[in-house]
């Protein structure tokens, strides 16, 4: 079959929006493969250190977490003399533990990655006016910080999107979302998703279950799979994954499913996730993306050469390409979301989207 290898038509890739979702401590640097750091001393001007604290999912959860680290190693590459180290976070009363173990090492900019961390994150840089922090989900619009700024993201119009495209694919006008914890970015997706498969198809129905209330939110992939399930025999047709290592686990199950790829199909989130979870390539059609990699790498070297403001960052958003499923679906509905997208770019196109 033939496969896409840029962003879909979705791209022009949306970019407006709000706040935004998605942890082993340790000392500074327990790192892996590529983040092994360098030597140099971190108060030295010659060098210029990154640190990155996860929430509760791990810098390898091939979703949001992962994502941020990349964005880290990008700017490694990008920025001479820079180095690199993060600590994934087991409990989350040692948020700002973790980010402590950076600022008293002199390191020069610290990416803390959910929106769980932004009160800490503000309150850190608060009380380290010469460090950069950029938080990754955390609307810090309000904080009048010159050295905090946070990354967010227009996850409605990228949810939006996945559903429009969902509410034409359906043949049982019955959708699914499993998703993470009820928080804003988690919501804006979901949200968006409902309201764009409601656009698409008025007759389709989003049955949308989030993860309960606890620190294993988004790393409950057994829960992700029990939901999912119980949504396929519910005759779901097309589900959407969305919150880390829970929603993938909802994907690998949709996999798994008689159909699946054929009448069955899943959406991913946050990043290409036929990329990173190839065990849900059999059903996932596309994945309904936040630039996170691209945001952090952006706003990093912004830090490095000064540029940096505080407040917000908005980053871009889109559809990963349909890959093996781009001969599957018909041209007509590709044309029709591509449309929806470059509207909401525009701003011809509003998803209706209000939180609270």
């Amino acid at each position: 079959m033939m496969k896409s290898t840029r962003l879909l038509a979705l791209v022009p890739v949306l970019a407006l929006g709000l706040a935004g979702c998605g942890g082993s401590t340790g000392t500074p640097g327990s790192t892996g493969g590529s983040g092994t750091a360098a030597s140099g001393d971190c108060s030295s001007a010659e060098v210029f250190c990154i640190g990155l604290v996860t929430d509760m999912g791990k810098v390898d959860d091939k979703s949001f977490n992962q994502s941020a680290w990349e964005g880290v190693e990008a700017a490694k590459k990008a920025i001479s003399g820079s180095q690199t180290k993060y600590v994934e976070t087991t409990d989350t009363k040692d948020y700002a533990a973790n980010m402590k173990k950076f600022t008293d090492a002199k390191y020069d900019a610290i990416v803390t990655v959910g929106f769980a961390l932004g009160d800490t994150t503000a309150k850190a840089a608060k009380e380290n006016p010469s460090v950069k922090f950029i938080g990754v989900d955390q609307d810090h619009a309000q904080a009048a910080l010159p050295n905090l700024t946070g990354l967010v993201f227009p996850e409605d119009q990228a949810g939006y999107a996945a559903g429009y495209l969902a509410g034409k694919l359906t043949k049982t006008n019955k959708l699914g979302q499993v998703l993470g914890l009820q928080i804003p970015p988690v919501e804006k997706f979901a949200k968006g998703f409902e309201a764009g498969a409601k656009a698409s198809n008025p007759a389709a129905a989003v049955t949308t279950v989030y993860h309960p209330a606890g620190d294993n939110g988004f790393t409950d992939p057994a829960w992700g799979a029990a939901e999912a399930q119980k949504q396929i025999d519910q005759k779901a047709d097309v589900i959407f994954g969305a919150g880390g290592k829970t929603g993938n686990g909802a994907l690998a199950q949709i996999a798994k499913a008689s159909g699946a790829g054929t009448s069955i199909y899943c959406i991913g989130v946050d990043t290409d996730q036929w990329n990173t979870v190839p065990e849900a390539q059999k059903c996932l059609v596309t994945s309904a993306m936040k630039l996170i990699t691209e945001g952090t790498t952006d706003l990093l070297k912004q830090a490095k050469d000064g540029s940096m403001k505080g407040g917000n960052f908005t980053g871009k958003a889109g559809l990963a390409p349909y890959h093996d499923f781009d001969a599957k679906i018909p041209a007509d509905v590709k044309a029709a979301v591509e449309k929806v997208v470059t509207d909401l770019k525009s701003g011809t196109l509003q998803t209706g989207v209000k939180l609270g």
